[in-house]
């Protein structure tokens, strides 16, 4: 087993799967890779047992059903943790994160340069490629009102390509976290940054897939929108306890 994990979420990513697990085991890094799929249509799964009997550095948890990201992320984080790897990393399986940004994300981790590191599209700029103005305008949008609301001292606290020292994860009760969608990601950031791990965000550039389908809908904007202030009241309320 490598010390570090590479934990994709995937649902109908036949498209994408392969190619993004190679790209990842060809890099100059000893990690593995899990994927964990929630019972995709697409065969998705299958695709991934086919390669697990060349690369033992591929894993698989199947999920019953679609139950969305942060569901998917907990169960992945779970079994990563069992496993008592150093280091997890969470991407996406359709190349909207560039895999080679893996190597210095790694380097800020393993050299103790910080205990999270997140990919980050808003770090020096707006690096986001493909994506139409409207969907621009509402990510940076987001990021803005994520800020304003918990003062998260992070330019991209929506990311979904971040890079955790296990010892943060171990810290946090996962199973308190009960978003599903994109929420679930400021959610991890702002609780590490409440108990004070250290957050450093590397600049990539982002690239909108080419195959497959987003999985953005306004459910999963409505629970950000209206999750991330029931988060930070909860976290004021819990502080003003502990006093």
């Amino acid at each position: 087993m490598n010390p570090t994990v590479v934990v994709i979420p995937t649902y109908n990513e036949a498209e994408n799967i392969q190619r993004i697990i190679k790209v990842i085991l060809a890099l100059p890094l000893a990690v593995d890779v899990l994927v964990v799929d929630d019972n995709s249509p697409d065969k998705t799964a299958w695709i991934v047992k086919e390669m697990m009997g060349d690369y033992p550095q591929i894993h698989l948890l199947e999920r019953e059903k679609k139950e969305g990201l942060g569901p998917a992320y907990v169960h992945g984080f779970s079994w990563a943790l069992e496993k008592h790897y150093t280091y997890l990393f969470e991407m996406d399986a359709d190349f909207s994160h560039p895999p080679k940004a893996l190597e210095p994300m790694f380097e800020i981790l393993s050299q103790d340069k910080a205990d999270v590191v997140v990919g980050s599209r808003y770090k020096r700029g707006i690096r986001v490629r493909e994506w139409p103005i409207s969907r621009i305008a509402l990510s940076v949008g987001a990021s803005l009102y994520v800020r304003l609301i918990t003062r998260l001292p992070v330019a991209d606290p929506t990311a979904g390509f971040v890079g955790y020292h296990t010892k943060v994860l171990k810290s946090l009760d996962l199973s308190e976290i009960k978003f599903k969608g994109y929420a679930f990601q400021i959610a991890l950031k702002f609780n590490a940054w409440q108990k004070n791990f250290r957050i450093v965000e590397f600049p990539i550039t982002f690239t909108d897939r080419t195959k497959g389908e987003s999985k953005m809908n306004t459910s999963i904007i409505s629970e950000a929108i209206f999750g991330i202030v029931v988060m930070k009241w909860r976290s004021i309320f819990k502080k003003n306890n502990d006093k």
